[in-house]
This record gives C-alpha cells, sequence and structure tokens, in this order.
C-alpha cells in the first residue's frame, strides 16, 4: 500500500483497507457477515464498501448465507483430507485379550520391590475402599479400572500398565483392559493373601525354615519384625504371641473367613503374612489391622498413643470371640474360649466390723460362705509390694520373687481380703489348652502411677499347675502333675523419654516379646523391627508382665 498524498482527498481512500498476514485474511473472509435490523453490516467491511456493493445490485446478505452454508458442509464432510492435523491423543482401543504373541507385554515393567499391600486396601485419590485395584510398577492404590477411574488415568499419565485387584487379585493391563494370566505373577498373588494347604500348617512346628526376601536378607518365617508406626509395640506384642498359639493360629491360616466381619479377615492376614516364607521384605507392617481396630473400639486404641498390651488383650479377644459368632452365655462356643476359656471356684465370706463394751472395733466373719463358679480368659497374679527402703549400701534391691509363690493365689487356702470381704481361689478341671498370666505390675490411684519392679523367675519348661487345682478324678488322677510350657513372655522396660528429662518424669513404656521356636528348641526376641535370638536362661531377667503357657500333652516326654 503507497502512502497517501496530501493533496488527495481523504474520501477517496477510506475503502482500501491495509495489507493483513495470509492467516488473518483467511479468517477474514471466513466470517459471515453479521446484520443488525435494518441491514447494515456491524463488522469487516465499511459502510462505502457496502454502499458500491448495494448500488451495483450485489445480494451482500444472500453471499453471506451461501458462504456460512458451505462451511458447515465442509464440516461435516468425513473426507477433508486433513489426516495429519487431526489429534493424536484418541483413547486406545479396549481388549478382552492380549494380542498374538504379546502375552507378557508390560510385565517387565512390575518392580517387586516397591510393592507393600500390608497397608489398608484405600484408593490414594478417593480414599475409597470399593474396587481398589494397586499398580505394580509404583505400589499406589488406584480405584477401578474403566476409562473414567483413577487406575486409567494414572496408566495414561504415567505410563505404569500392570494394576493388580486386591480383592480378586486377577492382574489387568491399562489402558488397553484385558486381563493377564501369567505364572510369574502368582509370586505377587501369594503376597497379596497368603494360602497355606493343611500339609505345609502342620509342618510349622516340626521343620525348620530359613527364608530370604528380595534384598537377600535371611529371616526366619513367624519369627518377624513388626512395624512400630509410631507407639503400637503394645500391640505388636499381643499379635505375636497370639501368632505362636497353634490352634488359633491353624484356624485363622486355614479356614474361610471371607463372609466374617473385618477385624477377623484383618487378623487372619496378618497372621499369614508373619508366617509367610515367601515375602518381599523381611517385616511385615500391621497398619490395616490397626485402623480397624481403632474403628471398632471407639479410638481407645490407636497407632499414635500408647496403650496397656493387658488391656488391649482383653478387648481384642472378647470381640474377636463375638465376631466368630460366639455366644455370651454359651461355654466353648468359639476358637478362642476353646483354646484360653477356663473355671474358676470363688469362695466369699462377708466381713462385719462391731465395735464392743470397751468401744474397741471387733471385725466379725460371716458364718456363710458363698460359692461362685466363673470364667475366665487370663488369670491375674499379684506381686509382693516392692520395699520402700534401701539397704546397707543404700542402693534399692530389686526383689525376686518365684512363679510358683504368686500363684499360690488361686491354691483355695491362701486368703485376700476385698471391699468388706474374704476370698479364696482356686482352679476347676478341665483346665484349658492354653493359659494366660496377667502379672499385675502397675497400679494407680488419685495422685500417683506406681509401676512394681519385682522380678518373676520362672521354669521355661514344665510347671505343674496341679496344686492350684481342685482335684477331679473324672477329669484327671490325683496325685498327677499337669506339665505346661512357656510359648511366648511379654516384658516391661522402663526408659528415659529423653536425654534432658527432668526428674519425677514417667519414663517411656519399652514393650518386647520372647518367643518359642519349636521346631529349633531356640527362643527369639522380638521388639518392633529388631528380632535376635535369646537364651532361655535369662528370660526371667525381664519385668515380665503378660504369659502364654501350653499345656503339654498326655505321653508327650517331659523335658
Amino acid at each position: 500500500m503507497t502512502k497517501r498524498l496530501a493533496e488527495e482527498p481523504l474520501e477517496d481512500t477510506a475503502a482500501v483497507g491495509s495489507p493483513a498476514p495470509k492467516k488473518v485474511r483467511i479468517e477474514i473472509e471466513r466470517e459471515p457477515v453479521a446484520t443488525n435490523g435494518n441491514s447494515s453490516p456491524r463488522n469487516g467491511d465499511s459502510y462505502h464498501t457496502f454502499l458500491r456493493d448495494e448500488a451495483k445490485g450485489n445480494d451482500i446478505l444472500a453471499a453471506a448465507d451461501e458462504e456460512e452454508e458451505a462451511l458447515k458442509e465442509a464440516e461435516l464432510s468425513p473426507d477433508l483430507g486433513l489426516d495429519e492435523e487431526q489429534s493424536a491423543l484418541t483413547a486406545p482401543t479396549r481388549q478382552n485379550a492380549p494380542a498374538e504373541g504379546y502375552t507378557d507385554l508390560y510385565l517387565d515393567t512390575i518392580k517387586r520391590p516397591l510393592l507393600d499391600f500390608d497397608f489398608e486396601k484405600l484408593c490414594s485419590v478417593t480414599l475409597s475402599n470399593i474396587n481398589v485395584y494397586a499398580c505394580l510398577v509404583c505400589g499406589k492404590y488406584y480405584q477401578g479400572r474403566g476409562t473414567k477411574s483413577h487406575a486409567y488415568f494414572h496408566a495414561l499419565e504415567v505410563e505404569h500398565h500392570v494394576f493388580i485387584n486386591v480383592q480378586t487379585l486377577k492382574v489387568y493391563v491399562l489402558p488397553e483392559g484385558y486381563e493377564v494370566k501369567s505364572k510369574s505373577l502368582d509370586d505377587i498373588k501369594f503376597v497379596v493373601d497368603p494360602r497355606y494347604s493343611k500339609e505345609e500348617v502342620g509342618m510349622l512346628d516340626k521343620e525348620p525354615r530359613t527364608s530370604w526376601d528380595l534384598g537377600g536378607k535371611t529371616y526366619i518365617p513367624g519369627f518377624v519384625g513388626m512395624n512400630n508406626i509410631k507407639d503400637n509395640d503394645y500391640f505388636n506384642v499381643i499379635i505375636h504371641a497370639l501368632a505362636h498359639v497353634p490352634p488359633l493360629r491353624n484356624f485363622l491360616m486355614l479356614e474361610g473367613l471371607s463372609g466374617k466381619p473385618e477385624l477377623v479377615q484383618r487378623f487372619s492376614i496378618l497372621v499369614r503374612k508373619i508366617w509367610n516364607s515367601r515375602a518381599f521384605k523381611s517385616h511385615v507392617s500391621p497398619h490395616e489391622l490397626l485402623q480397624e481396630i481403632s474403628l471398632r473400639s471407639n479410638k481407645r486404641f490407636t497407632l499414635t498413643q500408647q496403650s496397656d498390651p493387658v488391656d488391649f488383650l482383653s478387648w481384642f479377644l472378647n470381640n474377636l470371640h463375638l465376631t466368630l459368632g460366639g455366644s455370651k452365655t454359651r461355654p466353648g462356643s468359639s476358637i478362642v474360649q476353646k483354646v484360653f476359656q477356663g473355671k474358676l471356684k470363688v469362695e466369699s465370706q462377708q466381713i462385719t466390723a462391731k465395735a464392743d463394751a470397751g468401744d474397741r472395733l471387733r471385725f466379725e466373719e460371716a458364718a456363710e460362705v458363698k460359692v461362685e463358679i466363673s470364667r475366665f480368659l487370663m488369670l491375674t497374679l499379684d506381686l509382693p509390694s516392692a520395699p520402700l527402703f534401701q539397704d546397707e549400701l543404700d542402693r534399692n534391691i530389686i526383689p525376686q520373687v518365684p512363679l510358683t509363690t504368686v500363684l499360690s493365689k488361686y491354691d483355695g487356702i491362701k486368703s485376700q481380703e476385698l471391699l468388706g470381704q474374704r476370698k479364696r481361689y482356686r482352679l476347676l478341671h478341665p483346665l484349658p489348652p492354653y493359659l494366660i498370666f496377667h502379672i499385675k505390675r502397675f497400679s494407680k490411684n488419685k495422685f500417683v502411677h506406681e509401676r512394681n519392679p519385682t522380678i518373676v523367675t520362672f521354669p521355661v519348661r514344665s510347671l505343674d499347675m496341679s496344686p492350684y487345682v481342685q482335684p477331679d478324678p473324672a477329669s484327671h488322677p490325683p496325685g498327677e502333675p499337669l506339665w505346661y510350657d512357656l510359648v511366648a513372655n511379654v516384658t516391661h522396660e522402663a526408659m528415659k523419654a529423653k536425654d534432658d528429662a527432668v526428674e519425677g518424669e514417667a519414663p517411656k513404656k519399652v514393650w518386647r516379646v520372647q518367643l518359642r521356636d519349636k521346631s529349633r528348641e531356640e527362643w527369639f526376641q522380638v521388639q518392633d523391627l529388631f528380632v535376635e535370638e535369646v537364651r532361655k536362661e535369662i528370660l526371667f531377667l525381664g519385668e515380665s508382665y503378660v504369659q502364654v503357657w501350653e499345656r503339654r500333652r498326655e505321653g508327650k516326654r517331659k523335658a
């Protein structure tokens, strides 16, 4: 375009437009001419161009309508010759089966060291537990596998293609959507949900086994570390102790519990993982079971706050009994009661206080003795009071007492006075296959919490319970011993919470469990992730708090 000379009138050049880029000219040519009510143009050509075309008899509106119709037809036409300009992000075709010769496609991308199936099966986006899939490349959980699911988007976004359904254990390739049926994935399916045959379970206590994880670390199935997420060591020791009670362990490993409540199912899975000889890691995490326990106990037992192991054991056994279909009134209605429940006779006498003529207080026992038969899952043993004074060397002596001494509470002779009553206790036949002892160390009043550091000495094998059971010739020959062997021993240790802790500050409680390996006749001590062998001669040196004893079968050789 040439510049307008000064002597030329402005009206002669008003209709001349400025040159525009090619792209802009194309857009202007394709833009339809819009009109208002009086047929005047709103955008595009100038008013002088409109007058000139109208004087020549050209119908501008009709030409615009024709151009618009042509553009619409061009958009609807399937063959535009613009294949190279179409979007490359088209949705992949869903397949029912892999293409021939590609059955193992993407399986080499699976990263087994990153897989951890111990945590609660919740979608990492929606936190839903319905239809959850685990990515076998990064280990994250996602919901669904449809074209609008989070697992599908994850496969497109980061190119992780192999997923496993944590409920059905079926493996799929996304975004194609077909199922993979390969024997190379059986180890992953076994880690997600271990299953055992009756023969394998029967050999757990007979055949010593040593396994290796993916990192080459050796471990013994059944004696593995358990992750202490924050303050759940009280939970870990109780689960380990129960996992080494053979009748309860075998029931949880062999029975089909798919129709039972979540508490039983998650406990069963955790026990099976503890005894897994093909694990990817040499430790397990109780996160999934802890979340269910926190929910059912109304956050009484959580992973963030330490609780008492005996309180948790009592709550857990009773709830486990009820979730397995046990009755509150009918004894022996679940595996829990069949293994741990026994009978106890309680004799009580009322004690009254009277003043005599000399205004002296006299205590008299009632002539009537009430007898009551009660059932128990756990026996509480009272420790003698700890000494208050120091010895001649200005040192506090930690007292020791034999286990048989504290068991004399149940001999039917020794009495205890409690709330105006004198009571005597005696065990009744038949004794349960497994006895749980609670050695009461902690007491509290309105002012302080006290701990009794008395050490209880005990034999590891051959504890005779016959002196504490009322004779019954129909159940057991009189004078014959009732041998019990130790299975698990939970110990307590008080440690300073901080190195700079002030005097009087409550110490931190540390819980450990000592377990017997029947196949090797060795003992192992487990504290969170640490597992070490311990000599049976020094087991009693710790402050025993909970003990599980197994009744020796008739005819079994005495050790």
